[in-house]
Order: structure tokens, then sequence, then C-alpha cells
């Protein structure tokens, strides 16, 4: 049986006994059904991994003890910064999750003029969290042991004008450059991915004036969360740790 790997949002050390978080005591106690004895796997963000021991589980919590620890570096030497012009229902979701699991370091939930997504105050907070939430469950099946940077939303033209010294990259179905293409060696990328119904000429207009390099995935026109998990995927196959 696979060990769980559990997040702990408090800094661990060897021989501490800790509670784990209401979320994972839950996923813990409830789903999994580990019970005294049984054992699992926590990380806290640190790079570092910590096997560990249940000492009390019951209905209201689990507490557990932690045994060692090891470092377990398993980031991509590639920094990549995803802005993603937020797409409806559960296809945020994924391109979140799925992101996450090909390596990217941060994500920026972005608006812009064809965003089909409407939310405001309390309700993007909590989709927020809920985004956040997500990105923990990414590591913890993935076997990251750093939790990306889901940060807060974003108007498109405050993210493009944002200083960097990396690459900008603009997915577009009429670029002349590709992937490919690209100059090496590259160690941080902006990738920016529109929304379901594509940047308008103003705002493609506007990336090249932040600086931003227009490059070409192929002869198809993908959906947006296929976009974005296909550049990502060949950025980390040219200058990231995909083989």
């Amino acid at each position: 049986m696979r060990i769980p790997r559990i997040y702990h949002p408090q800094p661990l050390n060897v021989g501490d006994q800790v509670a784990l978080s209401d979320d994972a005591a839950n996923h813990v106690g409830r789903v999994l059904r580990m019970s005294t004895g049984q054992t699992l796997q926590l990380f806290d963000g640190s790079n570092y991994i910590f096997n560990a021991e249940i000492i009390v589980a019951d209905k209201k919590r689990v507490q557990v003890q932690v045994a060692d620890s090891t470092l377990a570096d398993r980031e991509s030497p590639l920094d990549i910064h995803l802005g993603q012009v937020m797409s409806r229902g559960e296809k945020m979701e994924f391109t979140i999750q799925k992101s996450i699991e090909l390596g990217v370091n941060t994500i920026t939930p972005l608006l812009s003029e064809r965003c089909g997504v409407k939310l405001d105050g309390e309700r993007l907070d909590k989709k927020l969290q809920q985004w956040r939430k997500i990105a923990i469950a990414a590591c913890e099946q993935c076997g990251r042991n750093r939790i990306p940077e889901i940060r807060p939303v974003m108007a498109l033209e405050d993210w493009c004008g944002e200083p960097t010294d990396g690459l900008k990259l603009n997915l577009h179905p009429r670029a002349s450059q590709s992937i490919n293409t690209l100059p090496v060696p590259v160690k941080q990328v902006s990738l920016l991915i529109g929304p379901e119904g594509g940047l308008s000429a103003d705002e493609i207009a506007r990336t090249a004036n932040h600086g931003f390099t227009d490059i070409l995935l192929g002869p198809r026109v993908l959906r947006t969360e296929t976009t974005a998990l296909t550049a990502i995927t060949a950025l980390q196959v040219r200058f990231g740790d995909l083989g």
C-alpha cells in the first residue's frame, strides 16, 4: 500500500508530536480510515519529507510523531509563472491541478476582456481558497514538496506589466516562432494563456508592448486548458526536467 503524503502548514522537526490540520485529519481518519501505529509521510514546503507515525486517531483529531526527515528536491530547474485568464467551471481547477503536476511554480488567475468568469468579493475569495487547496492536493499526489503560489486575481494589463528577468511568452495561433526556436538557456518564463475566446487584438498589442514574444504550438487551435498544459510540457522538455 502506498504511504499517504500529507501537507502540514507549519514547520516540522524530527521528534515533534503534531496534530494534523482539520482537513488532513478528516482525510486520514475518515477517508483513509488509518489508525494508531500506522505511518504516513508529511511535508511542510521546506523541500524535506518527514516520516511519521500516528499516535492518536479519533473522530476529532489525528496526532503524529515525526520520526525522521529527508531532503527531496523535486522542483524543475525551469521557473514557470503561469498567467491564466480564468476559465469556466472545472476547467480552471483542471488547469491548476495539472500545471502543478508539470512543475509550474506560480499561478496568477487573470481577468481579460473576453474572460467568461464573473466573480467578485466573497465568491472570488472562496474560489481562491479552493484553488489553493487544489494546489496542495496536487503536490500530495505528484510528490512535490514545495507548494506553488496561487496569487490573487489580477487584471491582464497589470500582470503583463510586472517586472521580471525571465522570458515572457504569449501563445498565438499566427505566431512565427515556436518553443523550439526560443534562445537557450532559459531559466525563467512568464507564460500567458488567454481565455476561451482568445485575447482581443488590443490585448495582444499590449502584451507586445510589455515585451511578450508570440509563439505557436502547432497547426491546430487548442482549448485554453489544453493550450496551457501543452505549452508547459513543451517548455519543460526543452528547458526543464521532462525527458
